[in-house]
């Protein structure tokens, strides 16, 4: 466990870019349920393991680096999605590499509270990957499958630094639970000396992910809409985490909602009414 700041991004990528990822206790079970039907009956086809896993953002993740690493070595372009990676790799060779996972659950026994903090973000994530769903169906664009699982990587550098550093990530979470007025972004940098977000395009690249998904996660790339229906799908997510109707959602709403209606051509009422509708 990384228990002090690390002195800089590159060390920060380092410590992360060849650690293990941790999944959650469901992913962990849902792999070896599938095994044992696949051994016993031989029906189990990528699309009924993306389907299982495809909530879980730390295994969608796992994954996809396993994979892109496999196509790296291949000098092949790696498959945008969780469904074509498990279909490149193989039914079997999949069992294979992801038999024996150890839950995060195990790991982080000694810490409820940063268990709690880890379920929250991938709650989170889940709800982002939806809202940026819903916005891209609107659009009618051609890359939702991407848009989604874009949505639910966005925050992953989040969900490694609870794994691998959470007291870290437990300093952070207390001093915005303190104050919800305060960018995220600024307490990333007192606790840790870096942003996550710039983490997490440092890992990707390195990773060699997709390059659909590594500029649908950047959001330096805001002007293009595809990736806006991400960020925004992440923006309400985040806002909404704690109700609806708790100050900090009521004061970023209006924005939101402007900002979604213009993305759709849509007033900013009419917004605000599909993105309540997508939570329900």
């Amino acid at each position: 466990m990384i228990q002090q700041p690390l002195p800089s991004l590159s060390a920060w990528a380092d410590a992360f870019c060849d650690a293990d990822i941790p999944v959650p206790a469901t992913s962990v079970a849902e792999v070896a349920q599938l095994q044992a039907i696949e051994e016993a009956r031989g029906t189990v086809d990528a699309h009924t393991l993306a389907e299982a896993l495809a909530h879980d953002p730390l295994m969608t993740l796992k994954v996809l680096v396993h994979v892109s690493r496999y196509c790296t070595r291949l000098s092949i372009e790696p498959p945008e999605t969780l469904v074509g990676a498990i279909v490149m790799q193989g039914i079997e060779p999949f069992f294979t590499a992801f038999a024996g996972m150890v839950p995060i659950e195990e790991r982080l026994a000694d810490c409820p509270e940063c268990l709690d903090g880890l379920h929250r973000v991938i709650s989170r994530a889940r709800r982002a990957a939806h809202f940026a769903t819903g916005f891209a169906l609107k659009r009618q664009d051609q890359d939702v499958l991407v848009i989604q699982e874009a949505a639910l990587l966005h925050d992953f550098a989040e969900m490694l630094l609870w794994c691998h550093a959470p007291a870290l990530a437990l300093d952070i979470a207390e001093r915005l639970r303190a104050d919800h007025t305060r960018r995220s972004a600024d307490v990333q940098r007192k606790v840790l000396g870096i942003e996550l977000g710039p983490l997490a395009q440092e890992l990707m690249h390195r990773w060699q992910l997709p390059d659909l998904l590594i500029r649908c996660t950047d959001d330096r790339n805001a002007h293009d809409p595809t990736v806006r229906s991400v960020m925004l799908g992440v923006r309400v997510a985040r806002h909404t985490q704690h109700g609806w109707d708790v100050p900090h959602a009521l004061a970023a709403l209006p924005d939101d909602a402007a900002d979604v209606g213009r993305l759709l051509n849509l007033s900013p009422d009419a917004a605000l009414r599909l993105i309540q509708g997508l939570d329900q």
